[in-house]
């Protein structure tokens, strides 16, 4: 799988750009998929800043965004109605080859996966933000890919929303 060509250039060039923020608006997205997994409402949106994902009470935003200091914490979780989350991220620094393989593992991993959304920016085919939900437990988790060829970085996150 090769994702979707975007037309548009990453904005974010490098891990240490990105923030996290949850409860924020909508931003115009590049590509959106809408599904429902675990009877939850989810919508993967691809920005030219990232990515934000909408489910059940949730608004996750990991993007470069004006205004909001970068940096990802390892880990957050937060309480709402009825709903536990986690997040959690990490930086991988790769060498050239080792980079090449893991981008080609996630566009692998999301390749013909209806719970999956990935799209490849202009420039290189290793510049990736991918997203794939997923049942999990009482509740669903979700994975995020966001990939630097400049820098050979790979931002991968994880989110668990699990009723409580």
């Amino acid at each position: 799988m090769t994702g979707i060509p975007l037309a548009t250039p990453y904005l974010d060039t490098g891990a240490d750009q990105l923030s996290f923020t949850l409860g924020r608006p909508e931003h115009p997205a590049l590509a959106v998929r809408d599904l429902t997994v675990a009877g939850t409402v989810v919508q993967l949106r691809l920005l030219g800043a990232s990515h934000q994902v909408i489910a059940g009470p949730v608004r996750e935003t990991v993007a470069c965004l004006p205004g909001v200091e970068g940096g990802l914490p390892e880990s957050a979780t937060h309480e709402f109605d009825g709903w536990r989350y986690h997040f959690g991220a990490r930086v991988l620094h790769c060498s050239a080859g080792e980079f090449t393989e893991r981008v080609a593992a996630v566009l692998a991993r999301c390749d013909g996966d209806a719970r999956s959304l990935c799209g490849v920016f202009p420039g290189s085919p290793d510049a990736v933000t991918a997203l794939a939900v997923a049942p999990h437990g009482s509740g669903l988790s979700w994975r995020t890919w966001h990939t630097y060829p400049q820098s050979r970085q790979i931002v991968a996150t994880q989110t668990r929303l699990e009723a409580r």
